[in-house]
């Protein structure tokens, strides 16, 4: 018996929809990355991307627990001396929860080329009204 490989050219991609509702946003992310990259599927090969797409609605009502929302911030640097810029999570939820998930769910991937290229097949929506119905999305209930 021998060691299945997939091949890029045989990745059968599905549709999952997500509900991230009365959710922790981690665990929300932790799904979605894992659906993302594939792990989930017996056929599972590390050098090939052969995650499904995913689609998180209600972002919005995604929460953080304990004390998350006034001690964590989002910093970047914009390459100027002196530039560090932050945003309280409170601030960011608020105006932006789907950048809050986008970035969740990017820190779970690897940070290689398969990680980038499976971000991409990540949809976030705030509320429960995605544009997706063509593709006959299945909720994910695990």
């Amino acid at each position: 018996m021998s060691t299945f490989m997939a091949k890029a050219e045989t990745v059968e991609r599905k549709w999952y929809v997500l509900d991230a509702a009365g959710k922790p946003l981690g665990r929300t992310a932790a799904t979605a990355a894992m659906l993302l990259r594939g792990k989930h599927k017996a056929t599972f090969t590390p050098h090939v991307d052969c995650g499904d797409f995913v689609i998180i609605i209600n972002a919005d009502k995604a929460v953080l627990t304990g004390k998350k929302l006034e001690q964590k911030y989002y910093r970047h640097h914009t390459g100027w001396v002196g530039h560090l810029k932050e945003v309280q999570y409170k601030t960011l939820m608020a105006e932006n929860p789907e950048k809050a998930m986008q970035l969740a769910v990017k820190g779970m991937l690897p940070k290689n080329s398969i990680g980038r290229q499976s971000a991409t097949r990540l949809k976030i929506y705030k509320g429960a009204e995605h544009g997706h119905a063509a593709q006959k999305p299945e909720a994910w209930e695990k």
